[in-house]
């Protein structure tokens, strides 16, 4: 079964897709919201499958709200053309455009079911990293953190620095949550190589890591799960 969400302001594009939901029964809708700023708020706690994601919704727009989404697929269903490309940028599974068929919400949807399956059959000890004309591969049991620096990312591990143009959303798809889990808009932490955890923040060897309210409830989810 997979748990999807609906962020959309258009009624009749709401209807649309809960019809198409109802003919699949392995794909359960969750929640449906018409704006942005609610939408935030239930995932700052949630983490749903696959979110179907307008990009006019509002305050807050599709694309900023993609932009913090964590580790849920996320399809794209809007009448705006001009932004597939940013939507993939942000590593997105597929893009519908209105108005789309059910063959074609079928389509993405398999993507998303495909996607998932691989995760759950073949956890990765390692992944492979873009960094200038190259794909390195880093083992995950090597990293430390991974910091964010303007456009870039960097990658501390035991042995190197690597950086990347890699987003942090890209990274957190391809990363299992329980071994480097997001603390901050700008961290990522391993959660074995933590050596403390402080009223300031996370310490890993001699750096000291900010941990954001908007990920602190998840964060100690995860490293308290195996009490």
């Amino acid at each position: 079964m997979i748990n999807c969400i609906i962020i959309e302001d258009e009624p009749l594009a709401q209807e649309r897709i809960k019809g198409y939901l109802k003919k699949l029964p392995w794909l359960h809708l969750v929640a449906v919201f018409d704006n942005g700023i609610d939408a935030l708020v239930y995932l700052q706690t949630h983490v749903p499958d696959l979110i179907f994601l307008d990009i006019n919704i509002g305050e807050l727009s599709g694309i900023q709200l993609l932009e913090s989404v964590n580790r849920s697929e996320v399809i794209i269903t809007t009448a705006y053309h001009q932004y597939a490309l940013k939507g993939y940028e942000l590593n997105v599974r597929d893009y519908l455009l209105k108005p789309y068929t059910f063959d074609r919400f079928v389509q993405a949807v398999d993507k998303v079911k495909q996607q998932l399956e691989r995760k759950e059959t073949a956890p990765r000890s390692f992944i492979f990293i873009k960094t200038e004309y190259r794909l390195e591969k880093v083992q995950l049991s090597d990293v430390l953190y991974i910091e964010g620096r303007r456009d870039y990312r960097m990658i501390h591990t035991l042995h190197k620095k690597i950086m990347t143009l890699q987003t942090f959303r890209e990274l957190e798809t391809d990363i299992p949550e329980a071994l480097v889990c997001r603390v901050h808009k700008s961290f990522m932490v391993a959660i074995d190589k933590i050596d403390s955890i402080e009223r300031e923040g996370i310490r890993i060897l001699d750096r000291l890591i900010p941990v954001s309210d908007t990920y602190r409830k998840r964060f100690y989810e995860i490293v308290t799960a195996g009490k």
